[in-house]
Protein backbone atom coordinates (compact mmCIF):
# COMPACT_ATOMS: atom_id res chain seq x y z
CA UNK A 1 0.00 0.00 0.00
CA UNK A 2 1.58 3.78 -0.98
CA UNK A 3 2.66 5.59 2.26
CA UNK A 4 0.61 8.57 0.95
CA UNK A 5 -2.60 6.40 0.93
CA UNK A 6 -2.20 5.05 4.01
CA UNK A 7 -1.18 8.70 6.08
CA UNK A 8 -4.27 10.54 4.15
CA UNK A 9 -6.47 7.64 5.59
CA UNK A 10 -5.21 7.83 9.00
CA UNK A 11 -5.02 11.53 8.61
CA UNK A 12 -8.80 12.25 7.65
CA UNK A 13 -9.90 9.56 10.53
CA UNK A 14 -8.03 11.50 12.86
CA UNK A 15 -9.50 14.45 11.85
CA UNK A 16 -13.30 12.84 11.53
CA UNK A 17 -12.55 11.63 15.63
CA UNK A 18 -11.68 14.63 16.62
CA UNK A 19 -14.82 16.40 16.14
CA UNK A 20 -16.73 13.40 17.06
CA UNK A 21 -18.18 12.78 13.21
CA UNK A 22 -19.60 9.31 13.32
CA UNK A 23 -18.63 8.48 9.96
CA UNK A 24 -17.55 4.93 8.72
CA UNK A 25 -13.24 4.49 8.81
CA UNK A 26 -11.53 5.56 6.24
CA UNK A 27 -9.47 2.73 4.44
CA UNK A 28 -6.57 3.33 2.13
CA UNK A 29 -6.80 2.40 -1.21
CA UNK A 30 -4.33 2.10 -4.01
CA UNK A 31 -6.34 3.84 -7.00
CA UNK A 32 -6.34 7.81 -7.85
CA UNK A 33 -10.04 8.73 -7.38
CA UNK A 34 -9.97 7.41 -4.07
CA UNK A 35 -7.24 9.18 -3.49
CA UNK A 36 -8.38 12.57 -4.85
CA UNK A 37 -12.06 12.35 -2.98
CA UNK A 38 -10.07 11.48 0.17
CA UNK A 39 -7.59 14.22 -0.22
CA UNK A 40 -10.66 17.16 -0.86
CA UNK A 41 -12.29 15.19 2.48
CA UNK A 42 -8.96 15.99 4.23
CA UNK A 43 -9.02 19.72 2.97
CA UNK A 44 -11.93 20.42 3.77
CA UNK A 45 -11.12 19.20 7.38
CA UNK A 46 -8.57 20.88 7.73
CA UNK A 47 -9.94 23.94 6.47
CA UNK A 48 -13.12 24.38 8.74
CA UNK A 49 -10.48 22.92 11.60
CA UNK A 50 -10.45 25.02 14.98
CA UNK A 51 -6.76 26.40 15.73
CA UNK A 52 -6.04 23.68 18.45
CA UNK A 53 -3.19 21.81 19.08
CA UNK A 54 -2.98 18.25 17.59
CA UNK A 55 -1.19 14.69 19.46
CA UNK A 56 2.41 14.49 18.28
CA UNK A 57 1.47 11.37 15.97
CA UNK A 58 -0.91 13.50 13.72
CA UNK A 59 1.86 16.20 13.12
CA UNK A 60 4.35 13.59 12.47
CA UNK A 61 1.96 11.77 9.93
CA UNK A 62 0.40 15.09 8.11
CA UNK A 63 4.26 16.53 8.51
CA UNK A 64 5.31 13.52 6.36
CA UNK A 65 2.23 13.42 4.51
CA UNK A 66 2.64 16.97 3.22
CA UNK A 67 5.93 16.90 2.62
CA UNK A 68 6.06 14.59 0.36
CA UNK A 69 3.02 16.03 -1.72
CA UNK A 70 5.55 18.91 -1.89
CA UNK A 71 8.28 16.53 -2.60
CA UNK A 72 6.46 14.92 -5.67
CA UNK A 73 4.89 17.58 -7.14
CA UNK A 74 8.24 19.27 -7.45
CA UNK A 75 10.08 22.17 -5.30
CA UNK A 76 11.74 25.18 -7.46
CA UNK A 77 14.36 26.76 -5.52
CA UNK A 78 13.74 31.09 -5.65
CA UNK A 79 18.32 31.19 -6.03
CA UNK A 80 17.85 29.52 -9.50
CA UNK A 81 15.52 31.52 -11.37
CA UNK A 82 16.44 33.12 -14.24
CA UNK A 83 16.91 37.66 -13.41
CA UNK A 84 14.88 40.38 -14.84
CA UNK A 85 16.96 42.04 -17.98
CA UNK A 86 17.13 45.30 -16.97
CA UNK A 87 17.03 44.43 -12.96
CA UNK A 88 19.04 41.64 -11.63
CA UNK A 89 17.52 42.18 -8.13
CA UNK A 90 14.28 41.02 -9.27
CA UNK A 91 12.59 37.58 -11.14
CA UNK A 92 9.31 35.95 -12.17
CA UNK A 93 7.92 33.00 -11.92
CA UNK A 94 4.71 31.32 -12.83
CA UNK A 95 3.71 28.65 -10.47
CA UNK A 96 2.13 27.36 -7.41
CA UNK A 97 3.91 29.53 -4.69
CA UNK A 98 3.54 26.48 -2.08
CA UNK A 99 6.35 24.76 -4.15
CA UNK A 100 8.56 27.92 -4.22
CA UNK A 101 11.77 27.63 -1.94
CA UNK A 102 12.23 31.01 -0.78
CA UNK A 103 13.44 32.85 2.41
CA UNK A 104 9.72 34.32 2.34
CA UNK A 105 6.89 34.05 0.88
CA UNK A 106 3.90 36.11 1.22
CA UNK A 107 0.35 35.01 2.03
CA UNK A 108 -2.51 37.31 0.68
CA UNK A 109 -4.46 37.23 3.94
CA UNK A 110 -8.20 38.04 5.52
CA UNK A 111 -7.60 40.76 8.05
CA UNK A 112 -8.89 37.53 10.66
CA UNK A 113 -4.99 36.33 9.68
CA UNK A 114 -6.85 32.42 10.26
CA UNK A 115 -6.58 31.30 6.81
CA UNK A 116 -9.20 30.61 4.48
CA UNK A 117 -12.23 28.70 6.14
CA UNK A 118 -13.97 27.94 2.75
CA UNK A 119 -13.55 23.87 2.23
CA UNK A 120 -10.99 23.32 -0.39
CA UNK A 121 -11.56 27.30 -1.79
CA UNK A 122 -9.08 28.27 -4.76
CA UNK A 123 -7.41 31.50 -3.46
CA UNK A 124 -3.84 31.49 -1.99
CA UNK A 125 -4.84 31.75 1.94
CA UNK A 126 -6.45 28.45 1.53
CA UNK A 127 -3.40 26.88 -0.19
CA UNK A 128 -0.86 27.90 2.35
CA UNK A 129 -2.75 26.87 5.21
CA UNK A 130 -3.66 23.32 3.38
CA UNK A 131 0.58 22.51 2.68
CA UNK A 132 1.77 24.69 6.00
CA UNK A 133 0.00 22.17 8.34
CA UNK A 134 -2.44 23.08 11.09
CA UNK A 135 0.43 24.24 13.09
CA UNK A 136 0.30 27.33 10.67
CA UNK A 137 -3.14 28.36 12.00
CA UNK A 138 -2.21 27.82 15.36
CA UNK A 139 0.59 30.24 15.33
CA UNK A 140 -1.62 32.59 13.45
CA UNK A 141 -3.99 32.31 16.26
CA UNK A 142 -1.45 32.75 18.96
CA UNK A 143 -0.35 35.99 16.92
CA UNK A 144 -3.84 37.32 16.86
CA UNK A 145 -4.74 36.73 20.41
CA UNK A 146 -1.67 38.84 21.12
CA UNK A 147 -2.32 41.43 18.93
CA UNK A 148 -5.96 41.51 20.72
CA UNK A 149 -7.54 43.04 17.48
CA UNK A 150 -7.44 41.88 13.63
CA UNK A 151 -4.88 42.47 11.22
CA UNK A 152 -5.00 46.30 9.82
CA UNK A 153 -4.20 46.17 5.75
CA UNK A 154 -1.22 47.10 4.98
CA UNK A 155 0.73 45.80 7.67
CA UNK A 156 2.58 42.32 7.90
CA UNK A 157 3.11 39.69 9.85
CA UNK A 158 5.80 36.76 9.42
CA UNK A 159 5.41 33.17 11.23
CA UNK A 160 7.37 29.83 10.29
CA UNK A 161 6.47 28.29 6.92
CA UNK A 162 6.03 24.84 8.96
CA UNK A 163 5.55 21.92 5.57
CA UNK A 164 6.42 24.54 2.75
CA UNK A 165 9.62 24.62 1.29
CA UNK A 166 9.77 28.13 2.12
CA UNK A 167 11.34 29.23 5.22
CA UNK A 168 8.84 31.16 6.62
CA UNK A 169 5.96 33.28 5.46
CA UNK A 170 4.98 36.63 5.42
CA UNK A 171 1.56 37.39 5.87
CA UNK A 172 -0.33 40.63 5.00
CA UNK A 173 -4.03 42.09 4.10
CA UNK A 174 -4.62 43.62 0.94
CA UNK A 175 -7.48 46.17 0.15
CA UNK A 176 -10.43 45.35 -0.75
CA UNK A 177 -11.14 47.06 -4.17
CA UNK A 178 -13.67 44.98 -5.86
CA UNK A 179 -12.80 46.10 -9.27
CA UNK A 180 -12.64 49.82 -8.52
CA UNK A 181 -9.61 50.86 -7.00
CA UNK A 182 -9.44 54.20 -5.19
CA UNK A 183 -6.45 56.51 -4.13
CA UNK A 184 -6.56 55.15 -0.61
CA UNK A 185 -6.47 51.61 -1.99
CA UNK A 186 -3.85 52.11 -4.19
CA UNK A 187 -1.72 53.40 -1.26
CA UNK A 188 -2.88 50.56 0.73
CA UNK A 189 -1.45 48.32 -1.93
CA UNK A 190 2.12 49.97 -2.09
CA UNK A 191 2.10 50.17 1.95
CA UNK A 192 1.59 45.79 1.83
CA UNK A 193 4.40 45.17 -0.28
CA UNK A 194 6.99 47.61 1.76
CA UNK A 195 5.43 45.86 4.67
CA UNK A 196 6.34 42.69 3.70
CA UNK A 197 9.77 43.62 2.26
CA UNK A 198 11.19 45.80 5.83
CA UNK A 199 9.82 42.29 7.41
CA UNK A 200 11.78 40.30 5.41
CA UNK A 201 14.95 42.34 5.72
CA UNK A 202 14.17 42.42 9.35
CA UNK A 203 14.14 38.36 9.40
CA UNK A 204 17.78 38.34 6.90
CA UNK A 205 15.90 37.01 4.58
CA UNK A 206 18.21 37.15 0.86
CA UNK A 207 14.68 35.71 -1.50
CA UNK A 208 11.09 37.11 -1.05
CA UNK A 209 8.10 35.96 -3.35
CA UNK A 210 5.36 37.55 -3.44
CA UNK A 211 1.84 36.58 -4.70
CA UNK A 212 -0.38 39.04 -6.42
CA UNK A 213 -1.57 40.58 -3.49
CA UNK A 214 -5.51 41.94 -3.91
CA UNK A 215 -6.00 40.68 -6.87
CA UNK A 216 -8.23 37.71 -6.55
CA UNK A 217 -11.08 37.81 -4.56
CA UNK A 218 -10.51 41.43 -3.15
CA UNK A 219 -10.86 42.48 -6.96
CA UNK A 220 -7.72 44.85 -7.03
CA UNK A 221 -7.38 44.97 -11.41
CA UNK A 222 -4.22 42.85 -12.12
CA UNK A 223 -2.77 45.47 -14.53
CA UNK A 224 -2.68 48.32 -12.01
CA UNK A 225 -2.09 46.09 -9.18
CA UNK A 226 1.11 45.07 -11.27
CA UNK A 227 2.34 48.31 -12.04
CA UNK A 228 2.39 49.26 -8.22
CA UNK A 229 3.79 46.11 -6.97
CA UNK A 230 6.41 46.43 -9.48
CA UNK A 231 7.25 50.17 -8.85
CA UNK A 232 7.16 49.85 -4.97
CA UNK A 233 9.62 46.95 -4.94
CA UNK A 234 12.31 49.05 -7.37
CA UNK A 235 11.67 52.09 -4.93
CA UNK A 236 12.30 49.86 -2.09
CA UNK A 237 15.64 48.18 -3.21
CA UNK A 238 16.79 51.57 -4.18
CA UNK A 239 16.51 53.18 -0.60
CA UNK A 240 18.04 50.01 0.30
CA UNK A 241 20.94 49.84 -1.59
CA UNK A 242 21.99 53.35 -1.14
CA UNK A 243 21.05 53.57 2.75
CA UNK A 244 23.37 50.13 3.78
CA UNK A 245 26.92 49.99 2.15
CA UNK A 246 29.11 47.02 2.87
CA UNK A 247 32.91 47.58 3.15
CA UNK A 248 34.61 45.61 0.57
CA UNK A 249 37.76 43.65 1.85
CA UNK A 250 40.01 46.54 0.06
CA UNK A 251 38.54 49.40 1.64
CA UNK A 252 35.82 50.04 -1.84
CA UNK A 253 32.66 50.85 -0.36
CA UNK A 254 30.11 48.06 -2.32
CA UNK A 255 26.27 48.04 -2.12
CA UNK A 256 24.97 45.26 0.25
CA UNK A 257 23.72 42.18 -1.92
CA UNK A 258 19.94 43.26 -2.54
CA UNK A 259 17.08 41.68 -1.34
CA UNK A 260 16.01 38.91 -4.12
CA UNK A 261 12.30 39.68 -5.11
CA UNK A 262 10.37 37.12 -7.05
CA UNK A 263 6.89 38.08 -8.51
CA UNK A 264 4.87 34.49 -8.04
CA UNK A 265 2.27 35.05 -10.80
CA UNK A 266 -0.53 31.89 -11.03
CA UNK A 267 -2.51 32.39 -14.30
CA UNK A 268 -1.25 33.19 -17.99
CA UNK A 269 -2.79 36.90 -17.78
CA UNK A 270 -0.62 37.98 -15.21
CA UNK A 271 2.45 36.26 -16.61
CA UNK A 272 2.22 38.56 -19.74
CA UNK A 273 1.41 41.70 -17.75
CA UNK A 274 4.53 41.25 -15.52
CA UNK A 275 6.89 40.45 -18.57
CA UNK A 276 5.37 43.61 -20.01
CA UNK A 277 6.10 45.42 -16.64
CA UNK A 278 9.91 43.64 -16.61
CA UNK A 279 10.77 43.79 -19.56
CA UNK A 280 11.36 40.30 -20.52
Amino acid sequence: MDQHATDLAYLVNYLQEERGMGASAVEPHDDSAWFDRTWRQFRALVNTREPLSASPEFLAVQDRFLQGLIAQAGVTDAETLPPCPADKRLALWRGDITRLAADAIVNAANSGMLGCWIPGHHCIDNAIHTYAGVQLRLECARLMREQGCEEPTGRAKATPAFNLPARMIIHTVGPIANGSPTAAHRAQLAQCYRSCLDAAAQHACRTIAFCCISTGEFGFPQQEAARIAVATVRAWLDEQQARRPTDAPNGETLPARPLRVVFDVFGEANESIYRALLGF
